[in-house]
């Protein structure tokens, strides 16, 4: 017997008959506290409160709410579904207690009641309810935990990749905040282009490392404020293959997707672009996003040989180029977000 009657389950006794609820209050109060309802409404109500019962005892025959369409009201509600019912009811049929079953209830006691099985069913149920709860606490914890670590591995990792690809932009950068400038408008392209979030988000993080292959490029050709010979502007052209290649062939679509950007973010929608020469659809579509993302930002950006274009003058140019460098239906959606292109340019300014 329990002293501290807080600590007691709740058992709630349905049943519309008065001798009926007290042979069952009898057996019960002694280690339970007791709820009565008369009815399938009553009992509706009380299970629904804000302090339900831990275990139902339901009775079949009742007037206007009987006690399986109150079992089934109770099973279809969220805030009820997982309360144990057991049926005690007069009615001993096979049929009967299948259907009982059918429904959600968890057991059938027949009338007249046997006190220790009644005592040894309820507290089998309530045992099990709580290994229930406790099973899915620990699965709801393990799952919660689960999600924040494959968050943090995520966040990790495009950290990493974001890394990666400013690298490179603090040579001639100094903050790097060109690849994220950069990416940000890639995202915005994607987008309007109708690719899903999702897919908009990969194609952003993987443009990060579009430029990784200037690494290999001698600070000498990077760095230089005047104009490239032809010799060393043929030394630039190799940073796409060099960033493809440090990249390297990979399972995570990610990375493979990152190296493709790379290969490909110079090629021109005219075929004189480079590494390959590639032509309009030819060129991947990252590709195609990455080429007006790039080209935009570095117009819009002080650079050790050119001073900062204005906006208007960048996006002229960019519709100038659009059927020559650029693909011709991009370079017109990225024209027509002007406000949302200076939204990031403000958000990501130089320090």
């Amino acid at each position: 017997m329990m002293d501290n009657q807080v600590s007691k389950k709740t058992v709630l006794i349905v049943d519309d008959t008065p001798e009926n609820v007290d042979v069952l209050r009898g057996i019960l109060s002694q280690h339970y506290r007791i709820q009565v309802a008369t009815n399938g409404r009553l009992a509706l109500k009380i299970a629904f409160s804000p302090a339900p019962p831990d275990l139902i005892l339901l009775d079949v025959m009742m007037p206007e709410l009987d006690g399986y369409e109150t079992c089934r009201l109770l099973k279809k509600d969220d805030r009820t579904s997982d309360i144990p019912v057991l049926f005690v009811t007069a009615k001993s049929d096979v049929k009967d207690e299948t259907h009982g079953l059918s429904i959600g209830a968890a057991d059938y006691l027949v009338k007249p009641v046997s006190p220790p099985i009644v005592l040894a069913r309820v507290k089998t149920h309530l045992a099990i309810n709580d290994k229930r709860k406790l099973l899915q606490d620990q699965v709801e914890a393990r799952t919660a935990q689960l999600q924040e670590r494959s968050k943090e591995l995520f966040e990790t990792r495009v950290e990493v990749i974001r890394q990666l690809g400013r690298a490179a932009e603090y040579r001639d950068n100094e903050t790097g905040m060109h690849v994220i400038r950069m990416s940000r408008f890639v995202r915005l392209l994607a987008l309007k282009s109708g690719l899903s979030q999702p897919e908009a988000d990969q194609i952003m993080y993987a443009s990060m490392m579009h430029d990784i292959g200037k690494i290999g490029i001698p600070d000498t050709i990077l760095l230089k404020p005047g104009k490239l010979t032809n010799e060393e502007f043929d030394i630039i052209k190799s940073h796409p293959e060099i960033g493809h290649n440090i990249i390297g062939k990979q399972q995570a679509n990610l990375l493979s997707m990152g190296g493709l950007i790379a290969l490909s973010h110079h090629e021109k929608w005219n075929g004189r672009g480079y590494p390959n020469g590639l032509a309009g659809e030819e060129i991947p579509l990252v590709g195609r996003f990455c080429a007006i993302g790039d080209v935009f930002d570095a117009l819009t950006s002080i650079r050790p040989y050119k001073k900062a274009w204005s906006v208007d003058d960048a996006l002229k140019l960019i519709i100038d180029e659009a059927g020559e460098h650029f693909d011709p239906k991009l370079a017109q959606m990225f024209v027509g977000m002007k406000s949302q292109i200076v939204e990031i340019m403000e958000k990501y300014k130089e320090n």
